[in-house]
């Protein structure tokens, strides 16, 4: 699910300007996906929250998801991280390609991993390959059912 588009007017310029001029999230974002999580009933409901790690904005994913676990009552838990930069997903040219560019670059602390259906926070979904192979290491490693939750579903420009 994604609260909106990359870019629109609304929510959409707040996500942008969040992550490119203002480097944090604003509150109103948070209280948007609290809204938007509670009003789609999700089945079963999480039960903690995790995020995306990001080498290239290591707080700015972390401190929205930190904030929003907080709304809903749930506990926060960063469990996957980053191994290596790669290139930006939306920068790949076909679907293929942001498969691959993935590959090993993610990986999970199974120490602080709670079983239980997670909802998995990201700012903006491309491809959605990213949100796929995260939600695919969750599970492996016994998360329970994955919600991804996205702020913003990006178009064809960012």
């Amino acid at each position: 699910m994604a609260l909106c588009l990359w870019g629109e007017s609304g929510w959409g310029s707040l996500v942008r300007d969040g992550k490119y001029l203002d480097g944090y999230f604003a509150d109103e974002l948070v209280g948007a996906c609290v809204r938007m999580i509670e009003g789609r009933d999700l089945q079963p409901a999480p039960t903690w929250v995790t995020c995306m790690a990001s080498l290239r904005h290591p707080a700015l994913v972390p401190n929205f998801a930190e904030r929003l676990a907080d709304a809903l009552g749930l506990p926060f838990r960063p469990v996957i991280s980053q191994t290596q930069e790669r290139p930006e997903q939306k920068t790949m040219e076909n679907s293929s390609f942001p498969a691959g560019n993935l590959d090993g670059s993610l990986t999970i602390t199974t120490e602080t991993l709670r079983q239980g259906p997670v909802l998995l926070v990201d700012d903006v979904v491309d491809s959605g390959w990213t949100m796929t192979v995260a939600a695919w290491l969750l599970r492996h490693h016994g998360s329970g059912v994955v919600w991804p939750l996205a702020l913003a579903q990006a178009g064809h420009t960012q």
